[in-house]
């Protein structure tokens, strides 16, 4: 017997052979074969494609032995009808000489090992080698699915969380908007109330005071609400990002030119829609922390079947690499989003050269088209 060193069945129970063959006398060797060593086995024969398949439908083996011409067809054919089943055995050929380039071929088609008929006393161990090949893919396999499905999961969490997110931020800003706004204007009306009917310098003087006060803080909670769901989304996607480039240029001093070619902006549902502006939001955001002396163009288009809503400034960029470094939750989450409802968003960015940031989404099927007049002309931004 030939002892098969560090070599185990990973099977534990005996392996089930089917062979391939139509010789008698080849079948007989490759049995003799593996009785002479440790494998514990039992062997069946198929001497053609039809009792090959027959005797797969009819029981499980644990691999296939191939030889590699038989009357009417190869073992490639063969496997090719194996690669059909749900759960294709490991398939070794064992044949004579069929050239390097049908081994090679044989291999790259999925088959798993190749033994020539002159080098029987290492059967058992290619067989118990393609054994352990097929349990190790499949074992990987389990683990892609397994990730793939914990993925799946995660994206449907995160489309939950951002849903709810959204929606309790929606809910506050009505809050902030019905009982903090509305007892501050009250308040302000009051103020001008008694400011009318009273002549006191001293009081007059405070009164301006708390007037200034009140007007500080209805500002801020418009600031708040804006920021937490802005109402100004319902006067479409166009009308808000023109709303937060204006309030960006007042903020920092810098141009931005917006060009906005919008022409069925409701294929866009509120998903879309509050995607695209967020972008922009957190691309303003960030080039006022990190490029407050940059100009900035937005370009809004919703040509062919996506919408593309593209960031990009004259700032001093950065390299690429920091993305990957730092946390970067902002684009992380605005991606994720984006993913959330069949889109992605790309950064680019250089030093020396701005950043570009775009965000790239699809589209409902066509609805009534609604104009919109270009905003700003972009041959006027300079980089």
């Amino acid at each position: 017997m030939i002892a098969l060193k560090h070599e185990s069945n990973p099977l534990g129970n005996p392996v089930k052979v089917l062979h391939l063959e139509d010789s008698d006398a080849d079948h007989l060797l490759v049995k003799r074969a593996l009785e002479g060593s440790d494998l514990r086995f039992s062997i069946a024969r198929a001497d053609d494609k039809q009792s090959l398949l027959a005797s797969l439908l009819d029981q499980e083996f644990d691999i296939v032995l191939m030889d590699y011409r038989l009357p009417g067809f190869t073992a490639m054919d063969a496997w090719a009808e194996l690669s059909k089943l749900s759960a294709t055995p490991p398939c070794v050929i064992v044949s004579g000489a069929i050239g390097e380039a049908a081994a090679v071929a044989a291999i790259q088609s999925g088959i798993t090992d190749y033994l020539h008929k002159d080098n029987l006393k290492e059967l058992a161990r290619v067989i118990l080698r393609a054994l352990k090949l097929h349990q190790s893919e499949n074992e990987r396999q389990r683990t892609a699915n397994a990730l793939e499905e914990s993925e799946r999961r995660i994206s449907e969490l995160a489309r939950h969380l951002q849903s709810s997110l959204e929606q309790e931020r929606a809910a506050i800003s009505r809050e902030i908007h019905d009982e903090i706004g509305g007892a501050l204007a009250a308040m302000n009306l009051d103020v001008a109330w008694i400011k009318r009917h009273t002549e006191s310098p001293a009081i007059l003087e405070r009164l301006s005071a708390i007037q200034q006060m009140v007007g500080q803080a209805l500002t801020a909670t418009q600031r708040i609400m804006q920021n937490t769901r802005p109402a100004i989304l319902d006067q479409g996607l166009a009308a808000s990002v023109q709303w937060l480039s204006e309030a960006h240029s007042k903020r920092v001093g810098r141009r931005v030119l917006l060009n906005c070619r919008l022409d069925n902006e409701t294929a866009l549902n509120d998903g879309a829609r509050l995607t695209a502006y967020r972008v922009v939001q957190e691309s303003l955001t960030n080039i006022g922390k990190y490029a407050p002396a940059a100009d900035v163009l937005i370009d809004i288009a919703d040509g062919g079947e996506g919408l593309t809503v593209e960031v990009s400034d004259n700032g001093p960029g950065f390299d690429m690499t920091r993305l990957q470094k730092t946390a970067g939750f902002g684009l992380k989450g605005l991606s994720e989003r984006a993913k959330n409802i069949g889109g992605w968003l790309d950064v680019s960015s250089t030093p020396g050269r701005g950043t570009s940031i775009t965000l790239t989404l699809p589209l409902q099927p066509p609805q009534p088209i609604r104009q919109h007049q270009k905003i700003h002309d972009p041959s006027r931004f300079v980089r």
